[in-house]
């Protein structure tokens, strides 16, 4: 085998990224709309961002040492299975024109629990499964995989709500048993797994992996970044609310604006897929988080529909430059047979954060307004910016990825 190019393996993998993201981020638009419209309150859109994170910033450290201990394989089938499962389940509920928002608030933190554990296991494997020379380029198409489905699944859930309220939810089940399908003719990732004695050493390999990137200034940093800055930024989430009150528009109208998200990082994903980034990594990432933070605040303050479309457009790009740099350097960085675990921590920075801030921002809304809270939220995200500059000088001094090598140990790096 070539080792420059991608194994056929690795690209039929890359596809269960796209039926993911088509199934996730389009249930996630819906989930918003249908809770806004039965109860009206941006509060509930905190709440529902929060359910979305607990289980997975609970179950995080817990799904790494799974990932690292099991087959990742079976692991991420088995919790794809759970999200069909559930996605089932809200389909048979809407179906019964539901009054209250408790069992959708219930089935979405089962939801999560099996997104915490599908994550790090469906990160891993294609890694696994790629040669080191093509790592970056594996990753790049991941985020085209992914930025695919961010696209198309807002949109078509968008007309799928319009003709049924139930009905995307059934086409969330459908894309994630075809992810499945997937996986199962994956082979298995001949990867050392890790073993462990006793409860009390399986906890202590769960938190192996926060205490390995606490002592890493770039990850940390790296990691850190994404977590305040989304945290802060996460004004996606109030969407539902944004379309609704300062754009007058519907569901077909909120799921241009959540498609919106994925034009704008498919294009930065397509483009460093055929260019990657190469110097100036630390500055590039600092500048286009500072960019993400000022798009925040347009979108804060326009009702017009067009400027709010290309106010997410641009974010949603500057987010992609980030997430390909963050997402190229955390693999690089981690020995093989601890990804598992460094990588559901990561979850919790950089995937759940945008849960977090959904919660953040609907939380903020409640008190300050809708227009409050997202001007609030950028402005936030570039003092971040500005002390991450100033605390973290390796991240920001960061030149190219061929300077990144894996640590071995704690504190350490191979000789």
């Amino acid at each position: 085998m070539n080792p420059t190019r991608i194994p056929l393996t690795v690209k039929t993998l890359l596809c269960t990224f796209s039926l993911g993201s088509f199934a996730v981020v389009g249930q996630v638009t819906v989930l918003g709309k249908q809770v806004y419209d039965m109860t009206g309150s941006e509060l509930h859109l905190g709440l529902l961002g929060l359910a979305e994170f607990l289980p997975i910033a609970l179950l995080a450290p817990f799904a790494g040492a799974t990932a690292d201990r099991f087959d990742r394989r079976v692991v991420f089938g088995l919790a794809l299975s759970g999200e069909v499962a559930t996605s089932t389940l809200l389909w048979l509920y809407v179906r019964s024109e539901p009054t209250s928002v408790l069992p959708i608030f219930l089935m979405v933190l089962a939801f999560g629990s099996c997104r915490a554990f599908a994550s790090p296991a469906g990160r891993a494997l294609p890694i696994d499964l790629s040669p080191p020379e093509v790592v970056a380029r594996v990753v790049a198409l991941k985020s085209v995989g992914f930025q695919i489905g961010l696209i198309t699944g807002p949109v078509a859930f968008g007309f799928a709500f319009v003709a049924d309220p139930a009905l995307p939810y059934l086409l969330s089940a459908i894309a994630l048993s075809a992810a499945v399908s997937i996986v199962v003719a994956v082979p298995s990732s001949k990867v050392r797994r890790l073993t462990t004695n006793g409860a009390r050493q399986a906890v202590a390999d769960a938190l192996h992996g926060l205490r390995f990137i606490r002592r890493s200034p770039i990850l940390f940093g790296a990691m850190g970044l994404d977590l305040f800055a989304v945290l802060f930024g996460g004004a996606v989430a109030l969407l539902p609310a944004i379309a609704e009150d300062r754009l007058g528009v519907g569901a077909v109208g909120l799921g241009w604006l959540r498609a919106a998200v994925g034009i704008g990082a498919g294009l930065v994903a397509i483009t460093l897929s055929i260019r990657p980034l190469r110097r100036k990594l630390g500055h590039t990432l600092l500048l286009v988080v500072a960019i993400f933070g000022l798009a925040t605040i347009g979108l804060g303050l326009t009702r017009s529909f067009a400027v709010a479309f290309l106010a997410i457009v641009v974010l949603a790009g500057a987010d992609a430059v980030s997430m390909f740099i963050r997402l190229t350097l955390v693999p690089l960085a981690t020995p093989e047979d601890m990804r598992g675990r460094v990588l559901a921590v990561e979850n919790v920075f950089i995937g759940a954060s945008n849960e977090l801030g959904a919660a953040e921002s609907g939380l903020t809304a409640a008190v300050m307004g809708l227009v409050g809270a997202v001007v609030f939220g950028g402005a936030a995200t570039l003092v971040v910016v500005a002390l991450w500059w100033r605390w973290f000088p390796d991240l920001r001094d960061m030149d190219t990825f061929d300077e990144i090598r894996p640590q071995t140990r704690l504190g350490g790096t191979p000789p």
